[in-house]
C-alpha cells in the first residue's frame, strides 16, 4: 500500500466526494497500483484492496477525468530536470500474422534449423 506520506502528496489531484462517503482513496489507489503492477486481472485482486469492482470502476473514472495524468506531470514537475530519458517496452504484442513471416522467408531464421537440415 501507498505511504501516508505518499498518498498526501497526490491527495490533492483526486476529485472531491459527493454526497455518499467513498471507499478509501488510498486502498483504492494501492489495488489499482497492484493490479497494474503484477498484470492481474481485475477479479484477481486480493480481497484486502476491497471489492475489484470498486477499483476497476475508480480506475476507469479516474482514468476519463485525467487523475492519473495530472498526478504524474505534476510529479514529473517536482523532479526538476533530467539528463537521461528511459522508455520501459517491457510488454509487447506480436500480431498474429508474425508466427508466419519466418515460413514465408520474411524474417531471417536465426535458430539454426536451416544448417541442421
Amino acid at each position: 500500500m501507498l505511504t501516508a506520506a505518499q498518498m498526501r502528496r497526490i491527495e490533492p489531484y483526486f476529485p472531491l466526494s459527493h454526497g455518499v462517503p467513498r471507499v478509501d482513496d488510498r486502498r483504492v489507489l494501492s489495488g489499482i497500483l497492484f493490479v497494474i503492477r503484477n498484470g492481474l486481472r481485475w477479479r484477481d485482486l486480493p480481497a484486502g484492496y476491497g471489492p475489484h469492482k470498486t477499483i476497476y470502476n475508480r480506475f476507469i473514472r479516474w482514468s476519463r477525468l485525467g487523475v492519473f495524468n495530472r498526478i504524474l506531470l505534476e510529479l514529473a514537475a517536482q523532479g526538476g530536470d533530467t539528463d537521461n530519458l528511459m522508455i520501459d517496452a517491457t510488454h509487447l504484442k506480436a500480431h498474429r500474422t508474425a508466427a508466419s513471416l519466418l515460413k514465408k522467408g520474411l524474417y531471417p531464421d536465426v535458430s539454426g534449423a536451416a544448417e541442421a537440415a
